[in-house]
């Protein structure tokens, strides 16, 4: 952003002027442009690249800058600017091992929310920041929540939507504005932060991370309906007729309702309050509860909060209203789902957003008698290299920390020596809990290189099932791979790679 005369507006050539002149963000090398897909028909674009210095785990971040045609303040953004941002993320998917989107604060959290919808399958970092004050400021909070985004996009896969201010890294669809002009601006009441970024070092809670499960590629879900959802806030006194008018204007299908507490509203099972949500709710339309307490859940902790659960009202449970909204809109885009089906998925956790009430469950405490950490991963790779998928389930069962996550000292995880096991079994069970396709070892060899290296047919058609792709540096090293034997090159085809030039 920069000054003029109606206040500050949106600014073009942010790369030359916002961060090739700090050293922070420019090593001063400019290495070769990179290249962009700017349309649904695989258009590229060259743009100039930069480099960071090396951070402190002796890694460099190389990016590039892309700035839309047309530069929105953030409080006009809407479900076709959510569109556009996912459809660049898409089309660039294969190009780039993370994405950080530039965004105003205004509406970051219903963007962050939305994405996390919008994203289906993701697996590498989207991180999303903006500023209380532009970067062209002398005090500004722009430099260190940019910096940041982008050393965590450059090194940890954390497949997420996220939101990334004031040294904190939120799951994007938990995270809320709560100061308008404070540099700690965001908070995610419910939930603590992915990671905290401290003068040393970045801190991941692992445990914490949402990974995809299922089998399938990256892709995106447009058009979120946006246009036919509201969202009421209860205050007392509110009318019932208030209520009835916005239920009953022309189109409606969702209505997100911002309720007392634990999710009360005046009235009992009789009211007209809760006939007139009763009657909506016969006519197709889902409405959703949720709190307007910052911190909290909707539950059936109170009477009034029990009729309107009655009455076929969802309980919106500790999901922020952003993200109540966005998933909605989601929702209700979604091919031949009714509204019984949405009514129902709106209170199953779908990307981390809210969470599911179960039973009380009860488990050993920690007594410190525990493997510790890095003898469990020794303990897991013989179990992979021995293609013993009982003695993995076995490891994995008692080590509470993510171990799929944990390299070796060739900078190896699990799922690359899964990848080069006989048995598929052990990979396929890796998968299933989540394990990244993306991640490279020191050589810079994903899983899927390794599979197609090692033969194994099974295991590359498995980890292409799970949104596994080439990396362009690994093009050569596959075409000398097949050259020299190692590996069929029709199955250096399948993988993906290029193997005939």
């Amino acid at each position: 952003m920069k000054r003029s005369p109606d206040g500050l507006v949106p600014a073009r050539g942010f790369l030359k002027s916002g961060l090739a002149p700090r050293p922070s963000f420019n090593d001063g090398s400019y290495p070769e442009p990179l290249e962009i897909v700017t349309d649904d028909a695989g258009s590229r674009k060259a743009i100039q690249s930069l480099r960071t210095p090396v951070s402190t785990y002796d890694r460099r971040v190389r990016y590039a800058v892309y700035e839309f045609e047309t530069l929105l303040d953030s409080s006009s953004i809407d479900a076709e600017g959510w569109d556009y941002i996912a459809q660049c993320v898409y089309w660039n998917y294969k190009l780039y091992d993370g994405f950080v989107i530039l965004h105003g604060t205004d509406s970051l959290a219903y963007t962050c929310s939305a994405l996390s919808f919008m994203l289906q399958n993701l697996g590498k970092p989207v991180i999303l920041t903006g500023s209380q004050a532009p970067m062209m400021e002398l005090q500004n909070d722009a430099t260190d929540n940019l910096l940041s985004s982008l050393i965590i996009a450059g090194h940890f896969m954390i497949p997420e939507v996220c939101l990334f201010f004031n040294f904190k890294l939120f799951r994007g669809n938990r995270a809320t504005k709560v100061a308008a002009d404070d540099f700690n601006a965001f908070a995610s009441p419910n939930m603590p932060p992915l990671a905290t970024v401290s003068a040393t070092k970045t801190h991941v809670s692992w445990d914490a991370v949402y990974r995809p499960t299922e089998m399938q590629e990256f892709n995106i879900q447009m058009r979120l309906d946006t246009a036919h959802v509201a969202c009421i806030r209860i205050f007392p006194g509110i009318r019932p007729n208030m209520i009835d008018a916005v239920l009953r204007q022309e189109g409606l299908r969702g209505l997100v309702l911002e309720t007392y507490g634990a999710g009360n509203t005046p009235g009992g099972p009789d009211s007209d309050m809760t006939k007139v949500l009763a009657d909506a709710v016969k006519r197709g339309t889902v409405i959703v509860n949720v709190t307007q307490c910052l911190s909290g859940s909707v539950s059936p902790l109170y009477a009034p909060a029990t009729v309107l659960g009655r009455a076929g009202v969802v309980f919106g449970q500790d999901m922020t209203t952003e993200a109540a909204l966005t998933k909605l809109s989601y929702l209700l885009a979604l091919p031949d789902t009714t509204p019984q089906e949405i009514a129902k998925r709106m209170s199953v956790s779908l990307r981390g957003e809210l969470t599911e009430a179960s039973r009380t469950h009860f488990q050993h405490p920690n007594s410190g008698t525990l493997t510790p950490e890095i003898s469990s991963l020794i303990a897991l790779g013989y179990k992979v290299q021995e293609g013993d998928l009982q003695g993995v389930l076995d490891v994995m069962r008692w080590e509470k920390r993510w171990l799929l996550n944990d390299t070796d000292y060739s900078g190896n995880t699990p799922l690359h020596l899964a990848a080069r096991c006989p048995n598929v079994e052990i990979l396929r069970e890796f998968l299933s809990q989540g394990a990244s396709v993306h991640l490279r070892n020191r050589e810079g060899r994903t899983p899927l290189f390794l599979a197609a290296q090692a033969g194994l047919a099974k295991h590359v058609e498995l980890l292409r099932e799970a949104g596994a792709h080439p990396y362009s540096e690994e093009m050569r090293a596959a075409r000398l791979e097949a050259k020299e034997g190692r590996g069929d090159a029709a199955l250096w085809r399948a993988a993906g790679y290029s193997v005939d030039d």
